[in-house]
């Protein structure tokens, strides 16, 4: 019998990447996305429309699936604004796609892998859910949420047979990086107070996105974690991840700091 894979945000980037991978795979992958009609329909991949900001269409779409194996929640996106600039609504809505609507999918998830008595979980993070940047707060944050997620999940269904991963990646080159990356309206201003971390920081993080690693990546990492029920509980992937995550575990946090501040010239 075919495993059963619910990937979110499967429509562009890395969770397209791991969708067509997995069904390649001989996984019967059910893609969600709000933009279903992006994916091809083939023998082992059949597109959803899951919009993870709105319970009532998870508990609706989740229900239509008898069994779940699998969950990769990946989607999410990235907001660039000061903590000064930023609105209420780009706040709520940050989290409510990358920690909240995580958690409404999980949730849903979770009885049917636990009555089924096993299950793998992997939480697409990021490198900057264990460092901080300027300019990035609420998407570090929302990330670093995504890692208490995961910890706390570990414990908690481990009596289930329920086994939770993460993923930290990098910076990666895909169009869904690069089109879902928002960028609050006050710093575009040449008259903000924050001008010079902006005009420095800025474009390095655009640039270091168009030129990262090959999403292909994430996707064997995703397949390898599946396949062994020993891997460790969490996984970086890409350059930057496996410069940045080892230095924080070395350094102090001072040191750490100075080191990021050299490396991006802040």
């Amino acid at each position: 019998m075919k495993r059963v894979v619910l990937v979110t945000g499967a429509s562009s980037g890395m969770g397209r990447a791991i969708s067509l991978f997995l069904s390649q795979e001989g996984f019967l992958v059910y893609a969600g996305s709000r933009t279903p009609n992006k994916l091809p329909t083939l023998e082992n991949l059949k597109p959803i429309f899951l919009d993870i900001r709105d319970i009532k269409n998870v508990e609706k779409t989740l229900s239509t699936i008898p069994k779940i194996d699998i969950l990769i929640n990946n989607a999410g996106y990235g907001l660039i604004s000061t903590v000064e600039d930023v609105t209420e609504e780009e706040m709520i809505e940050q989290f409510n796609v990358n920690v909240f609507g995580l958690l409404r999918v999980t949730k849903c998830v979770i009885p049917k892998m636990r009555k089924q008595k096993s299950g793998v979980i992997i939480n697409i993070s990021s490198f900057l859910g264990k460092i901080g940047l300027p300019l990035l707060t609420l998407y570090n944050s929302s990330k670093y949420a995504v890692e208490g997620i995961t910890d706390s999940l570990r414990y908690e269904l481990r009596d289930f047979n329920i086994r939770v991963h993460s993923i930290l990646p990098g910076f990666f080159d895909t169009e869904f990086a690069r089109k879902n990356i928002v960028i609050n309206e006050k710093i575009k201003s040449e008259k903000s107070p924050y001008i010079d971390t902006i005009s420095t920081l800025l474009p390095t993080l655009i640039k270091q996105i168009n030129e990262g690693n090959d999403v292909a990546g994430i996707a064997q990492k995703v397949f390898e974690i599946i396949e062994d029920e020993n891997f460790y509980a969490r996984q970086t992937a890409g350059d930057k991840a496996k410069k940045f995550i080892p230095m924080k575990q070395e350094l102090s946090d001072e040191d750490f700091e100075r080191r990021v501040r050299e490396y991006y010239n802040l």
